[in-house]
């Protein structure tokens, strides 16, 4: 009996150790892709960084208690933890669920860039008749920015030098540069930004998913 018994036993082992390998390299995946060390997931989750190591080299499991911390401090569901990773990077976000900022100087900007994407960030944002990023010009980071007019017409200035882009047409420009957009034409108007690399902070791409998002609206 215990002769018959022992590759079942085996079998169970290896499909555990399977799966908190699997759980493991998800989440590294997830904690590099919101630039967080060891140590910050470890605060945001009442942890220590030790056990999260263990954790991401599947050399132990977790508590129900302790992935619901995880998933939260991430920015994302108990199920994504457990995703495959190439699958995970290759959600579908419908247009209705992405995460909003709050419509500001008639603009509405909106995160498409998920975890554990961490190489760059990608936004849409949508303009009303006359809209814009702001009333002044503004800088983030030193990184390589492009903007794509997906509908519409709109005025990018680059310092003081302002250029008039329609539909399909793009600009390029480092970050550092001060910037501005605004719709000038007569209907609604949509870009695309993507920027690499990511200048947002963790608490700044929090902001969009705290946000409802379209379809809760």
């Amino acid at each position: 009996m215990s002769i018959d018994q022992a590759p079942v036993k085996n079998g169970v082992a290896s499909t555990a150790a399977h799966a908190h390998q699997m759980l493991g390299q998800r989440l590294k995946s997830l904690r590099l892709g919101r630039r967080l060390s060891l140590r910050e997931l470890a605060e945001l989750t009442g942890t220590s960084a030790s056990f999260i190591s263990q954790l991401e080299r599947g050399l132990t499991g977790a508590s129900t208690a302790s992935l619901n911390q995880m998933a939260s401090a991430l920015g994302v569901s108990v199920a994504m933890l457990f995703e495959d990773s190439a699958a995970g990077q290759r959600g579908v976000l419908l247009r209705s669920e992405r995460p909003s900022l709050p419509p500001s100087d008639g603009c509405r900007k909106m995160l498409l860039s998920r975890p554990p994407l961490s190489d760059m960030e990608v936004y849409v944002g949508e303009f009303e008749i006359g809209g814009s990023t702001g009333p002044a010009l503004y800088t983030h980071g030193d990184a390589h920015e492009m903007l794509v007019v997906l509908r519409g017409i709109v005025e990018v200035s680059l310092g003081d030098v302002r250029h008039v882009l329609e539909e399909g047409d793009s600009i390029e420009y480092a970050t550092s540069t001060a910037h501005r957009s605004e719709n000038i034409g007569s209907g609604r108007a949509e870009v695309m930004w993507i920027i690499a690399p990511p200048t947002s902070m963790r608490a700044e791409l929090d902001q969009y998913r705290a946000w409802k998002p379209l379809a809760a609206r």
